[in-house]
């Protein structure tokens, strides 16, 4: 399967009112090229799925300060003001998650799981509206899966047929996000030959990936062809 793309070929991808999973954490290992992309094709209406919002002008961050968003899913907005800003105004919804929680969420959407039972939030307005289930004489809230359209990871190093090693802590949501969307799409820091990423320090398989972003900063002269 040919997974190198151009931004070209990748922004035909990109509609109005998608669902959307973006990877990293406080922007460490988000996909800023690809932010790029749907920033350039005036993406909007945006239900946008990530552990929080950065810090002005880094990751999805950038989303928010255009108004390309509707509603928010993360755990934390505290670091950007904007999000404070239009969450108070009405013109951004937020669902705050805490973030295990979140985390599970994105596994169990991956995994085709029917959700995640935790105790965490109970008590708590993260409960509302949100059905209890008792295990053993303890209560848990049922947290429901989360699945994306589209999920836009960063891999520090991705071979050509698309499998993925994350450096350090820009693991963080990129391998969770990669299983739980209809399309995937990887931004490498490197782009490699196959083999040169060790079998067990893979961390999201091809499988999982159906394009690549493909551009001169690694590409170097090769075109896209040669590369497939």
């Amino acid at each position: 399967m040919k997974k190198a793309a151009t931004a070209q070929q990748i922004e035909s991808l990109l509609h109005d009112g998608m669902t959307i999973m973006i990877g990293g954490f406080m922007a460490t290992g988000a996909p800023e090229r690809l932010i790029d992309l749907l920033i350039k094709k005036d993406i909007k209406d945006i239900t946008l799925i990530t552990t929080d919002t950065g810090s002005p002008g880094r990751g999805s961050s950038r989303l928010i300060a255009e108004k390309r968003v509707k509603k928010l899913y993360a755990s934390h907005i505290g670091t950007n003001p904007e999000t404070g800003k239009q969450m108070n105004d009405g013109t951004l919804e937020v669902e705050l998650v805490p973030q295990g929680t979140l985390a599970e969420r994105i596994r169990s959407g991956g995994a085709g799981l029917g959700g995640v039972l935790t105790p965490t939030g109970l008590g708590t307005i993260v409960a509302e509206n949100k059905r209890v289930i008792e295990v053993d004489g303890k209560a848990y809230l049922l947290e429901t899966p989360l699945k994306a359209d589209l999920a836009l990871i960063r891999g520090s190093k991705v071979d050509r047929r698309g499998n993925v090693f994350y450096s350090k802590t820009t693991q963080n949501f990129n391998p969770l996000m990669a299983t739980a969307a209809e399309t995937v799409i990887v931004e490498p820091e490197q782009l490699v030959e196959l083999g040169d990423i060790e079998p067990e320090a893979v961390h999201t398989p091809s499988i999982f990936v159906d394009h690549i972003l493909v551009d001169h900063s690694y590409v170097g002269q090769r075109s896209v062809e040669d590369i497939q």
